[in-house]
């Protein structure tokens, strides 16, 4: 898809599974993506496909048991993370690839200050006695437009707002200027204007450091704003991959139209109604037969629920998990709406 030297992450196959008394729960079930250096991959998608437990199998934070990652590759700059001993990936971890977490208030340490949290991640990578850290800690807060840092930096979580609090996680996660930022729903809970803050404070620090991002969201907005390519995922896999303007433009897979389908546009002239995706979300511990979304999906065949589907490229590395593209590749996602309602007429 992209040549290996522009490549800075790329996951091959993951599994990440977790064994519980009920039965295994496939989080994670084999996933492929790549980040390119200084890029953004937007990884979207509803709750329990897969998202967060894909970054947290990056990280190795994944925790065990009872989770476990089962197969797969994860190259960082060609070195396979998997094969990493717990002390290599310590050093890696906050330095090399930072993360950003959903919650700020449950990821930050409440009996810590602001300053102390920043300050540790700085004293463990960068080698530098306290006074030099507490500086380094006031000029992150600094440069995440935190006002009077200098005085924030003695302050505790509970004292700072949502969103002060998502940019203190920011500062601590960009202390050690990462190669990768990894940012996990960034701007859940924070009001509109907090999260347009956010999102472009992220814009300006990747282009100033250069750094790549891996933004998980189920906001399509998000992905829009920020994101070079775009990863869909359903069922612990990637049903479509491609870059953000031919997932906007031109969305292959039925999943990723449906969601697109499904939120109103202020282009809209006249009065739409919204779209549905019935059913629910499936349950890892219950995974469907074939492919994940045969059971919500209006084009599904015999053969959707027999086996599932392999990603195929439909034209301009444009990569979509659905049989229909089998029988009609290269055509467009209307041609074959179009070819659909006539089938189905007779």
């Amino acid at each position: 898809m992209n040549e290996k030297s522009d490549i800075l992450l790329e996951v091959k196959h993951l599994k990440t599974h977790f064994f519980t008394d009920e039965g295994v729960a496939k989080a994670v079930d084999g996933v492929d993506f790549v980040i390119r250096h200084g890029k953004t991959l937007g990884v979207i998608g509803e709750s329990g496909c897969g998202k967060s437990v894909t970054a947290l199998s990056v990280m190795q934070l994944v925790d065990s048991p009872p989770g476990k990652i089962v197969a797969g590759e994860i190259l960082f700059e060609g070195e396979d993370l998997l094969k990493k001993d717990p002390a290599h990936m310590r050093k890696i971890r906050g330095n090399d690839i930072s993360m950003i977490f959903q919650e700020p208030m449950t990821s930050l340490n409440p009996v810590f200050t602001i300053g102390n949290q920043i300050m540790e991640n700085i004293l463990l990578h960068q080698h530098t006695d306290q006074a030099e850290a507490r500086q380094k800690a006031v000029e992150m807060l600094e440069l995440v437009g935190i006002p009077s840092p200098d005085k924030r930096v003695d302050d505790y979580p509970h004292q700072l707002s949502g969103g002060m609090r998502q940019r203190a996680m920011i500062a601590m996660a960009l202390s050690c200027r990462p190669k990768l930022l990894i940012a996990d729903e960034p701007t859940t809970a924070l009001d509109v204007t907090i999260q347009a803050q956010i999102l472009e404070l992220i814009k300006k620090i990747k282009s100033e450091i250069g750094m790549a991002v891996m933004m998980i969201t189920h906001d399509l907005g998000v992905v829009a704003e920020v994101s070079d390519d775009v990863a869909v995922a359903y069922g612990g896999k990637i049903v479509e991959y491609a870059d953000v303007v031919s997932v906007f433009k031109d969305a292959r897979h039925p999943y990723t139209r449906a969601l697109y389908d499904s939120i109103p546009r202020v282009t809209d002239t006249r009065k739409r109604r919204l779209e549905v995706i019935s059913g629910m979300v499936p349950n890892p511990l219950e995974m469907p037969e074939g492919c994940k979304f045969h059971n919500r999906c209006k084009y599904a065949r015999p053969v959707c629920e027999a086996s599932e589907p392999p990603l195929i490229d439909v034209g301009g590395d444009h990569l979509v998990r659905c049989y229909i593209y089998h029988e009609t590749k290269g055509r467009s996602f209307d041609e074959i709406e179009g070819i659909e309602t006539l089938r189905k007429k007779g």
